[in-house]
């Protein structure tokens, strides 16, 4: 039994992660401040001995003893990140320092949760991770991408300055049941949309593309990439490269739907990517990993968490 510090443990991702490494054994605590994430992702799992919740801000120093630690926390969709740009680069650069600093006192390996959007709106498609990437650094994206890319930073510096054993996966597009309803993603904003039979909204002409990964494949990556050799730090992609236009998703979520929904169209927000698609042949190579759920399946999942929400 691995002692495991989650934190960003009551979000969407989190809290699949800290049932999935329950279920494997583990002594779980989930750190969250409930600024994105919810006790309802977790709620089934308080009654777990082996499972701690502890409602504290990655911005402020914490001390536990652990074995592992996997740093997730920071909110991940537009609508949240610009909210508060200034906190969402503190809970990056801050909350990277103090669990780099937790894990050098404890010499545990940690895992650093960054993100596509390290690679902006990408010159190079699909995007492999040698990739520098095109970002803006002075856009309205820019605390989230910025801060990403400074905690990866923070993290190989901490490797080769202290030793500290880290993992980074660089996430791609990620959705399933506990996406928060109004998160403005595009695949719980169409589901939700589809659902009340409300205009489905595109921003642009819905030819910009995107690709999906189901959450259950991100988890088998992401455990995947802490168990793997030490010699291994990343970055590495964890996505699926199953590549869709906006407007396919959305003629796919009314027909599984069967929603009376109406596509609308509205103007592009600044700095949204035009083509976003991972390279996976790293994970394939050194961790043996590749996502397994289709599109139409991992879908059907999320069209049945939100259809029971909105009932209730």
């Amino acid at each position: 039994m691995k002692r495991i510090l989650v934190t960003g443990g009551a979000g969407f991702i989190g809290s699949h992660l800290c049932e999935r490494l329950l279920k494997e054994g583990n002594d779980v605590i989930c750190l969250d401040n409930f600024f994105t994430g919810s006790k309802k992702n977790i709620v089934h799992l308080l009654d777990n001995k082996y499972f701690e919740l502890v409602r504290h801000d990655v911005i402020d120093p914490y001390k536990a003893e652990v074995d592992e630690i996997y740093n997730l926390a920071c909110p991940a969709s537009p609508i949240h990140y610009q909210y508060n740009p200034i906190k969402t680069v503190k809970t990056s650069v801050m909350g990277a320092i103090n669990m780099l600093g937790l894990a050098k006192r404890l010499k545990a390996k940690i895992l650093q949760a960054s993100t596509s959007e390290v690679y902006g709106d990408p010159a190079i498609h699909p995007q492999v991770e040698s990739y520098w990437g095109n970002v803006n650094c002075f856009g309205p994206r820019s605390c989230y991408d910025e801060g990403k890319r400074l905690a990866e930073t923070l993290f190989l510096n901490y490797h080769t300055q202290n030793n500290v054993k880290i993992k980074i996966i660089r996430i791609f597009n990620t959705y399933g049941p506990r996406m928060h309803p109004n998160d403005g993603r595009v695949v719980s904003n169409f589901i939700v949309q589809a659902l009340t039979n409300k205009p489905i909204t595109i921003y642009g002409d819905g030819s910009q593309t995107r690709s999906f990964q189901y959450v259950d494949d991100l988890l088998n990556g992401m455990i995947k990439m802490m168990n793997s050799d030490d010699s291994f730090i990343g970055p590495v992609n964890i996505g699926n490269p199953g590549e869709f236009t906006i407007k396919q998703l959305a003629e796919k979520v009314i027909d599984m739907t069967g929603s009376k929904s109406q596509i609308v169209y509205e103007p592009l927000p600044g700095d949204d990517p035009v083509r976003r698609k991972p390279d996976i042949s790293l994970a394939m190579e050194k961790l043996d990993w590749q996502p397994v759920v289709k599109l139409e399946q991992g879908l059907a999942n999320t069209i049945a968490y939100f259809d029971e929400l909105l009932k209730n």
